[in-house]
């Protein structure tokens, strides 16, 4: 680590210096070692579930077609760690925003695609192989990008350049990569288990999310105006749109099918918030970081409202424009495109 322990007493120090406790008085965010460690295990069982269920919806078969043709894949893969880590810097220098909500939204901002963009593709009729494969790879791609990305624009930083736990990180993605590829494993050799596995994964991960959930709110209900401050509340709104509008932009411009299109909109917009805020909450002290490490929550809310937003203005274009009101008839025409382009 590039002297780790001191970026955290930089970064300590600038928390310090920020927040007031409910009384008035100055202090930090101190959160009970036994509830912080219950937090941090059931976080990383959050996302242990969340990439083992993705990996049984994986098949080998589509994965090698995609990256056989690999213009879709390649121009999903810019649009994510281009636009997005451009997006959540940006944001942070117009907004002036100090380096601890910085590196929040950098992380963000840095992280692959989330496991959320399959539904949402699905939802927008978009490709889904090409939904999958993506997801798939820029979980891969993150394990050298995401660090990188973290160094090159930390640099605009006073504070950040040691600050941010590049071994956290990495472990992280390298966590996220193992699940997957054991899920990939179930589904291509024992995939009648795969649809077992996903609805146990499911209902472990809605009772784990609802306990960090009330954990997470009995520590920082103190200081929870602090995520509801109004540049906080601003790049959340901000960040995910901008990556829905870019994607689908930068698709456009490179002649993918609408279909497509629609897809790497909902990938390059929607982040992997399970390693977010994994990475917010057991790579950084709560000293460092305070209650900041809720804010994947916070983004994840306005990335599925604009998502489900963006989806029904799709659904109301469809049928305003399909022929005596079949809503099926871009569905189907992007079907054919595609068989002709094969």
């Amino acid at each position: 680590m590039m002297n780790q322990t001191t970026g955290y007493v930089e970064i300590a120090a600038i928390y310090n210096d920020s927040i007031i406790l409910g009384n008035g008085s100055m202090g930090i965010l101190i959160i009970p070692k036994p509830m912080n460690t219950a937090i941090n295990i059931l976080t990383l069982i959050i996302l242990f579930i969340t990439m083992i269920s993705l990996g049984c919806t994986m098949e080998i078969s589509k994965i090698k077609a995609h990256l056989l043709k690999p213009k879709g894949v390649a121009i999903a893969l810019l649009a994510q760690f281009c636009v997005m880590p451009l997006t959540a810097f940006s944001l942070t220098k117009i907004l002036r925003m100090d380096p601890i909500k910085a590196v929040t939204v950098l992380i963000c901002g840095c992280c692959p695609g989330g496991s959320l963009s399959n539904i949402f593709s699905l939802l927008v009729k978009g490709d889904m192989n090409l939904s999958i494969v993506m997801t798939t790879c820029s979980s891969i791609a993150a394990l050298v990008l995401m660090p990188l990305l973290l160094y090159i624009f930390s640099q605009g930083f006073t504070g950040l350049k040691d600050a941010v736990p590049y071994v956290g990180i990495i472990t992280a993605l390298v966590f996220t990569l193992l699940p997957c590829a054991i899920g990939i494993f179930i589904n291509h050799y024992k995939p009648n288990y795969s649809a077992t596995v996903t609805n146990v994964g499911l209902s472990i991960l809605i009772i784990s999310s609802i306990i960090v959930s009330v954990l997470s709110g009995l520590a920082v209900k103190d200081v929870i105006w602090m995520i509801l401050m109004p540049d906080v509340l601003a790049v959340t709104a901000l960040m995910p749109l901008i990556g829905f509008i870019m994607g689908y932009i930068m698709s456009v411009i490179c002649r993918l099918s609408p279909q497509c299109s629609r897809t790497i909109s909902m990938e390059t917009g929607c982040q992997n918030i399970q390693l977010c805020t994994t990475i917010l909450k057991v790579a950084f002290s709560p000293q460092s970081i305070g209650p900041l490490f809720l804010f994947p929550l916070l983004y994840i809310t306005f990335q599925c409202a604009e998502a489900l937003l963006l989806a029904l203005c799709f659904k109301c274009y469809q049928r305003v424009t399909a022929p005596h009101g079949d809503p099926n008839k871009w569905e189907n025409v992007d079907a054919i495109k595609e068989e002709v382009k094969q």
